[in-house]
């Protein structure tokens, strides 16, 4: 989600840190043994519900979905391949999908799998009272009905292939609740058929056991604990110590981690991007050429190696170069601060007497917000604001609550993350540069802006089938965004991840989307692991 607080960049005392890294990295042995790691968790341990969130990308260790995310490396968009589904869907009538499902699969709670569990939790996720926070991000789903206990059966409002859409972490139907999905037991007392299942759950500490019943035997790795390490500093200096296996981490905090011989720094690729939204309530952000002009005047390389230290790429719009021919190369910003004057000038944004430019009174000036707790964050709101000022254009930098962001969104900037399931290119970029729909997350085109055609444009394109056509639609709607932005994107993150050699061979990551932690990197399938 945007609200979650990814691996952030520490810049300050490095010259300390490393010493503490060196000191505590003579300390101790590996916490690693035959068939036990421990990983340091950033964020709070729990919310282990589907319907909420967790594992939304077919991607956990206590749950599956239908379908499963597969690359070899994280250079491109995964294949999505069978996991609780038996094969690939069926087309059998217009946007009509048939799916058979895996016999003899069984929950963590020895209850069966059967079609029932499957429709349950897709009725959930839609349903208004259960409020799931990713309600919207299943829309082209009209319905999912069972077909016998062994199948389910899927219409869609488009042309799409459906797997993109059904990679969500599957429930028993006997633990979906008539309320919202944040207070459903399944937060703290997960049951999935995932090949692993939770035996506890403190607030500082979760440990996961390998199922001995599922289906395929159970996995070479026995153990995992998940441990909660808030602070960037104190994971890295456990990491050095040998207390943990592994931790995601700010890329120069694992970069200096990386020194040691056996720590490995894994720095994934992902869809995952920061970008500046801008408000309605604000003259100058709500002009489209001030918006133009912001674009044309930020150096995204010099973000991505200065504020990213290389680890991440310039992002123009929600859409990577890993989707391949939908990519749109023509709608790449370069920075050209001299056409971003003119675009200005034109627009009747002049310099002021302090060099901060004004139109009828009005000085092109906002408030960028971003939450204090992120530090990556708060570096881009601070480079942006210094990209921003040779133009006469006055940006200051605020850390915040989410609380308070949320309710200054029609008024201020914030800094943003996106590319919750980027599987999809749809799903990359509907909610993102579509004029808002009812259930729209509030951090969706806050602004509520669109460039002429361009809603007509993300509409056509999601009801398409994929294909040279949709691609092409996917290469004009960068185009119109391009030429009239709502936003300023800024970069795709690499994550970055530290790991100590712990004896083990695993799948190497792949992309992975704006959700990552020790949930992903290296770690994304722990059921590959192998001595």
């Amino acid at each position: 989600m945007r609200r979650s607080v990814p691996a952030s960049l520490v810049v300050t005392a490095p010259l300390v840190v490393t010493a503490a890294l060196v000191a505590a990295a003579c300390s101790t042995q590996s916490s690693s043994s035959a068939d036990q790691i421990v990983l340091a968790e950033g964020q709070e341990l729990g919310g282990y519900n589907p319907i909420a969130g967790y594992g939304e990308l077919g991607v956990s260790p206590i749950y599956e979905g239908l379908y499963r995310p597969q690359a070899s490396d994280d250079r491109r968009v995964p294949d999505l391949v069978a996991a609780l589904a038996q094969s690939a869907p069926s087309r059998i009538g217009a946007r009509q999908w048939r799916i058979v499902l895996r016999p003899d699969v069984r929950f963590s709670d020895g209850s069966a799998f059967d079609s029932a569990d499957v429709v349950a939790t897709y009725r959930a996720v839609r349903d208004p009272a259960v409020a799931s926070e990713i309600s919207t991000h299943f829309a082209p789903i009209v319905d999912v009905a069972p077909d016998g206990p062994r199948a389910v059966t899927v219409r869609l409002s488009t042309d799409a292939d459906p797997t993109p859409y059904l990679l969500l972490g599957i429930v028993p139907s006997e633990r979906v609740e008539a309320r919202p999905a944040s207070d459903w037991s399944l937060n703290t007392a997960p049951v999935g058929t995932g090949p692993y299942r939770l035996e506890s759950l403190e607030p500082d500490q979760a440990v996961l056991v390998a199922r001995d019943d599922r289906r395929g035997g159970s996995p070479g790795l026995k153990r995992i604990v998940y441990s909660y390490v808030p602070d960037d500093n104190t994971r890295a200096q456990r990491v050095a110590a040998g207390e943990i296996d592994g931790a995601n981490l700010p890329p120069r905090l694992a970069d200096s981690l990386g020194r040691q011989p056996d720590v490995s720094v894994v720095a994934a690729r992902s869809a995952d991007w920061r970008n500046v939204s801008l408000p309605a309530g604000n003259a100058f952000t709500a002009d489209p050429q001030a918006r133009l002009a912001m674009n044309q005047g930020v150096d995204r390389n010099a973000i991505v190696a200065d504020v990213l230290a290389g680890k991440g790429a310039p992002a123009s719009t929600p859409v990577a170069d890993v989707y391949g021919a939908a990519f749109e190369p023509a709608a790449q910003y370069r920075l050209d601060r001299a056409s971003a004057a003119t675009t200005l000038d034109r627009a009747g944004w002049l310099p002021g007497p302090d060099g901060v430019r004004t139109r009828s009174g009005v000085r092109a000036e906002f408030t960028l917000l971003y939450n204090a707790q992120d530090t990556l964050r708060r570096d881009l709101a601070v480079a942006f604001a210094a990209a921003m000022k040779p133009l006469g254009v006055a940006v200051t930098p605020r850390g915040t609550s989410w609380d308070d962001i949320d309710s200054r969104l029609g008024t201020d900037a914030v800094i943003l993350g996106g590319g919750e399931t980027p599987y999809s290119i749809d799903s990359q970029v509907y909610d993102t540069l579509h004029t808002r729909v009812p259930d729209s997350s509030p951090y969706a085109n806050p602004g509520d802006f669109t460039a002429p055609g361009l809603d007509r444009l993300l509409d056509d394109a999601r009801a398409g089938a994929p294909g040279p056509a949709d691609d092409e639609r996917y290469r004009q709607i960068q185009r119109i965004y391009a030429a009239q932005p709502s936003s300023v994107f800024l970069a795709f993150l690499h994550h970055t991840y530290a790991t100590r050699d712990s004896g083990w061979r695993h799948a190497a990551p792949i992309l992975e989307p704006h959700s990552h932690g020790v949930a992903w990197g290296p770690w994304w399938d722990l059921e590959s692991w192998r001595r």
